[in-house]
């Protein structure tokens, strides 16, 4: 399936129509999609879902998983081949516990994808809004959206497993009085008509998903355009900006940079770092100096950009 997306990439890059893109795909690749399977945290209608289809296609295996820990426990027992994975989000920030699993198990990050990500209210049919007591859904939809229900005081918020599993419920239980956050997507698969659209605080609302594997994905050194990084530095005057130096003198742009704390050690941090370069070469050797001028390096993965 990954191949599937990069040489879907390919053709679209070199100007081919996407039909033509579809009929060598028929022709050369099916047999690429077969038996592969995608563990995501969520049902199908959540934005987890639909970040799967997007970036692999619409005939996709997904394994549903209730949680993050237990989608990084189906790709390392082989049940899935690959996981997807929010990581940051434009309002709320980063998800710190994503960070920390993708380095604890030492997966690798294969791609990426934003997504847009617009939040509405819904619930069974025949009600309004003054009709709603509770509204459920995961717990950063819920934040992002917390300023609209501000004019609400009746409504309580409770927290649940992910989006599009609120709305299953309200629909599988016929749930009068309850309401969901979540996807036109779980609005149109639960049959629950939307109440109220797009209520989070701010408009402009996108999430970046990874994609991940137990193994690096071996792509072309001249496709790579974007990579991340995990370092320790030295307890040492100017240690950091001697690293945010290496990358500068390389050409090398530093998109995010999100500290974490060291367990084992107190008061000691790690840095995850997001890098783009135009140059396979100018990264290479930047990360020659790296592994001398820091205390640790980890490459978490080397992949293609979503320049969208």
């Amino acid at each position: 399936m990954y191949f599937f997306y990069l040489v879907k990439r390919y053709f679209l890059k070199s100007g081919a129509k996407v039909q033509q893109f579809f009929e060598y795909a028929r022709k050369k690749m099916y047999f690429c999609t077969m038996n592969e399977k995608i563990a995501i945290q969520g049902t199908q209608g959540s934005f987890h879902y639909q970040a799967a289809e997007a970036y692999f296609g619409k005939d996709i295996d997904v394994i549903e998983c209730r949680n993050f820990d237990i989608v990084v426990k189906k790709l390392l027992n082989g049940e899935a081949q690959w996981g997807v994975m929010a990581i940051e989000n434009s309002i709320a920030g980063a998800i710190l516990p994503n960070y920390a699993l993708i380095d604890r198990n030492n997966l690798h990050i294969t791609g990426e994808y934003y997504m847009n990500i617009q939040h509405h209210l819904m619930a069974l049919g025949n009600q309004t809004l003054a009709d709603i007591t509770e509204v459920r859904s995961h717990y950063m939809a819920l934040l992002q959206c917390k300023d609209f229900f501000e004019q609400y005081p009746h409504i309580r918020l409770v927290e649940a497993t992910n989006t599009a599993q609120a709305a299953k419920e309200i629909h599988e239980q016929q749930l009068k009085g309850v309401a969901a956050i979540a996807s036109t997507s779980a609005s149109e698969l639960y049959h629950l008509p939307i109440l109220a659209e797009s209520i989070q605080t701010i408009k402009r609302n996108a999430t970046r998903f990874v994609v991940l594997s137990t193994t690096d994905n071996h792509l072309p050194k001249e496709e790579i355009d974007k990579a991340t990084l995990k370092f320790q530095v030295y307890d040492k005057s100017g240690s950091l900006a001697t690293v945010l130096n290496v990358l500068r003198d390389h050409d090398i742009n530093m998109t995010k940079i999100q500290s974490l704390p060291v367990i084992e050690t107190p008061w000691k941090y790690a840095f995850f770092v997001d890098v783009g370069f135009e140059h396979y070469a100018q990264f290479e050797q930047a990360m020659q100096l790296l592994e001398i001028m820091t205390e640790e390096l980890k490459v978490l993965g080397k992949f293609i950009s979503d320049k969208r």
